[in-house]
């Protein structure tokens, strides 16, 4: 043994033999779940995110479709009514089918959303609720229905705005950049105009609704709730994406309106 090797002999102090090394013999998942009894239940399989939330989604939508139906018996007597009035059984029909078809292409169906806020959400459609009662219920101090040119002028702007807004909802799909997230700048479409394509869709189809019963005063008080409610959700949404893309979102606002060409 040379010096140098004696010196790196006695520096280094002797190491304890530890034994042999063995293979486990047991399930390295299972030892895991018995170290930390804790995450059991975070271990368990759950349903997939998509189809719960979807659940949730669909539980939501009958629940209002309901309401619906309550919020119009209540205005009027629904009993042999809907049978005599085909444009209003045709626009229920309609909304129904809309609902549901929003609801499937709907970018949160498919990402996964918060389904702890139901009761809030369910809260949100109040006014929409109001709306459908309100209208049977002022044609009930009127003499005698709806003209049928009227109603069937409700039933074209319902079947417009159903088309602006599922057609917007599936471009906004289809033309968005990043479909994991659901955040970016759309510029195609019904968005090379306007900025809210689905708020003026939805907005279009409630209003049709007082012209099926040729309501004057609700369809006034729908244009200036639903234009300060959508005025309100346009605000919100646009401080969220200025957040997010700064410039280049005021750019694209600049070169839009917010829902109507050359006027708003």
């Amino acid at each position: 043994m040379s010096d140098e090797e004696a010196v790196a002999s006695a520096a280094t102090p002797p190491r304890r033999s530890n034994g042999s090394l063995k293979a486990g013999t047991g399930d390295l998942k299972a030892a895991v779940a018995a170290a930390v009894p804790g995450d059991r239940a975070a271990a368990a399989p759950h349903a997939p995110p998509a189809l719960r939330d979807l659940s949730m989604r669909i539980a939501e939508t009958v629940v209002f479709l309901l309401a619906v139906v309550g919020a119009v018996a209540s205005g009027l007597g629904i009993s042999n009514y809907l049978s005599l009035h085909p444009y209003v059984y045709a626009y229920l029909i309609a909304y129904a089918a809309f609902r549901i078809a929003d609801l499937l292409v709907r970018e949160e169906s498919m990402l996964g959303i918060d389904t702890t806020h139901f009761a809030r959400r369910i809260m949100g459609e109040l006014p929409v609720l109001v709306l459908f009662a309100a209208a049977p219920l002022e044609r009930s101090y009127y003499a005698g229905d709806a003209t049928k040119w009227m109603a069937g002028l409700g039933i074209l702007i319902e079947l417009i705005g159903l088309w602006i807004a599922l057609g917007a909802r599936i471009q906004l799909g289809f033309f968005s950049d990043d479909a994991k997230v659901g955040r970016s700048i759309v510029r195609h479409g019904l968005y090379r105009f306007i900025r809210h394509p689905i708020y003026l869709g939805e907005f279009l189809v409630l209003f049709a609704w007082p012209f099926e019963y040729g309501a004057p005063i609700t369809l006034l008080a729908m244009v200036a709730g639903g234009v300060f409610i959508v005025r309100r959700r346009i605000q919100e949404e646009e401080a969220e994406m200025f957040a997010n893309f700064g410039d280049d979102y005021a750019s694209y606002r600049r070169a839009t309106d917010a829902m109507i060409p050359n006027v708003w």
